[in-house]
């Protein structure tokens, strides 16, 4: 736990030197902003699994319907 700590604070350090503390803070935003939208992705994935499963589930009772509908047409 203190080593992973340690090395962490060691990088942070290391970009800021060399860096500099604007351009640190910059890719620190950058990660930020990278992992919020890998889950975004993937809540996004999860939503459309989720309807696909529902449209398959309902398809029988829709062409069940547009059927009844064609023939109240004639």
């Amino acid at each position: 736990m203190y080593n992973s700590t340690y090395l962490i604070l060691i990088i942070f350090i290391a970009l800021v030197v060399i860096g500099g503390y604007e351009s640190t803070l910059r890719l620190i935003r950058f990660i930020d902003i990278s992992i919020r939208f890998e889950i975004v992705k993937f809540k996004m994935f999860l939503m459309r699994r989720k309807l696909e499963q529902q449209l398959i589930k309902d398809l029988p009772n829709f062409n069940k319907l547009t059927k009844e509908l064609k023939d109240d047409q004639r």
